[in-house]
């Protein structure tokens, strides 16, 4: 038998999702048949969607050896600490903006499971004394959104719970503005508000783009502001009004004008583009940088982030780039 103190970062997640994370090798059925026989909160059955708050007591009706075989890792290899390799925008008590650099992936996948932002950012509070995996049940430091593996910029990251929840709120309510810094193929004159829809294919992990009146993918909503005219491309920055997958990258090429080193999304003469650019610059990949975020109408833990404005400084392979196609 084994009894857990619910802590304030264990707290407001169900009973479900809790033991999914404390015994993460059982399945979800047995989870299920656990709940159903062999645990109780506060001394009382509860059902699989019961809310934990703080100071619940969760008392598991198991064996040591059996609860010791289920939450045991499924690699018993201990990780080796990343390198830091992002730098801080800000930091507090509950938040911390990262600066994502070139090739870093924001989560690890099956080719990369060790070195990538997360594990970089857990590392870095570890080392602060600001997060201690041994005491924590099953939270862990998270970010709250996404780059890409070749974007830039800044990614939010939530350091207790509450401020994680609160961040992901946010980000699905539209109270975190999030713009974008990329170079396009050819001549923007003027501002354009682009809607449409945008249906993602798994298997080529490519988007399409449909008219916003027809029935496929999900809506979309990508602002496009030019900044500075170049040679055969120009500056711009994107307000990601909805964040889908490749959003902006196929958002943009279908509307002539591709960002820049993009082979995925590029046709036509931007290709070529792209060839001359990678011989001068060596762009291999699409050239995009998170640049800024904007908090309004913020309540509730974070509140004191309403009107809070971070950016990101372009990557120096960004302002190479720019001062070149500048001449």
């Amino acid at each position: 038998m084994q009894k857990i103190k619910v802590t304030a970062n264990d707290s407001k997640r169900r009973l479900d999702r809790f033991l999914r994370k404390y015994l993460e090798r059982a399945t979800l059925g047995s989870i299920y048949k656990i709940i159903r026989k062999d645990v109780k909160v506060n001394g009382q059955r509860k059902d699989n969607n019961y809310v934990l708050e703080e100071g619940d007591e969760i008392t598991l009706y198991l064996s040591d050896e059996r609860i010791a075989a289920l939450s045991a890792p499924k690699k018993a290899a201990s990780r080796r600490k990343s390198k830091k390799t992002f730098t801080v925008i800000y930091e507090d008590d509950n938040i911390l903006i990262a600066n994502k650099p070139f090739g870093l992936l924001t989560h690890g996948d099956r080719n990369e499971k060790k070195n990538h932002l997360a594990n970089q950012v857990k590392d870095y509070l570890i080392e602060k004394g600001e997060y201690n995996p041994r005491t924590e049940k099953v939270f862990s430091p998270a970010p709250a959104n996404r780059l890409d593996r070749n974007t830039t910029g800044l990614v939010l990251f939530g350091k207790n719970s509450d401020a994680l929840r609160t961040l992901n709120r946010y980000i699905r309510e539209d109270r975190i503005s999030k713009f974008y810094r990329t170079i396009v193929y050819g001549n923007l004159e003027k501002k354009l508000e682009l809607h449409g829809r945008l249906e993602k294919d798994s298997d080529t992990n490519t988007v399409a783009i449909y008219d916003v009146n027809e029935t496929e993918g999900r809506a979309i909503e990508t602002i496009v502001t030019p900044i500075q005219p170049l040679r055969n491309s120009t500056l711009v920055e994107v307000d990601l009004v909805t964040g889908r997958t490749h959003q902006i990258r196929a958002h943009l090429a279908s509307i002539g004008h591709p960002v820049i080193g993009d082979s995925k999304y590029a046709k036509g003469p931007a290709k070529g583009f792209n060839h001359r650019l990678y011989e001068s610059c060596h762009l291999s990949t699409q050239l995009l940088h998170s640049f800024r975020l904007e908090f309004r109408n913020c309540d509730g833990p974070l509140e004191y982030l309403n009107g809070r404005v971070f950016e990101a400084p372009l990557p120096e392979q960004f302002e190479e780039i720019l001062e070149e196609l500048s001449k």
